[in-house]
């Protein structure tokens, strides 16, 4: 997803609490515990699965999961903009650091953390 279409996903988000008088329940704890629950509801969508069953869910299933998918990422959105965290940023040096953590010549074919590298 684009920078711009972060931002603007993150003012219509911020439109929308505002809209509802919802920033005062929108704390970093309360973000951070519905990000966590929304997380939890996409994996329930695999709860009891065979590994070869979760990549060809129906079209329903799929849409259900995608629903949750989208919950937990507005609320991840939320929280990253009520502490001030550009997530496209933090996202990249993340991704630098587990570049450096887990370089290709180690890591490949491998699932292990980068400790036991």
């Amino acid at each position: 997803m684009a920078t711009d279409a972060l931002e603007e996903l993150t003012l219509a988000l911020r439109r929308f609490a505002a809209e509802r008088d919802w920033e005062q329940f929108h704390t970093p704890k309360n973000l951070a515990m519905a990000l966590m629950i929304e997380a939890a509801e996409v994996a329930e969508h695999f709860q009891w699965t065979g590994a070869g069953d979760t990549a060809a869910l129906s079209d329903e299933k799929r849409q259900a999961v995608a629903l949750e998918i989208g919950d937990t990422f507005l609320y991840l959105l939320r929280l990253a903009d009520r502490l001030g965290i550009e997530i496209a940023t933090a996202a990249r040096t993340k991704m630098d650091i587990n570049a450096a953590r887990y370089p290709v010549e180690k890591a490949f074919g491998r699932a292990v953390k980068y400790t036991e590298l």
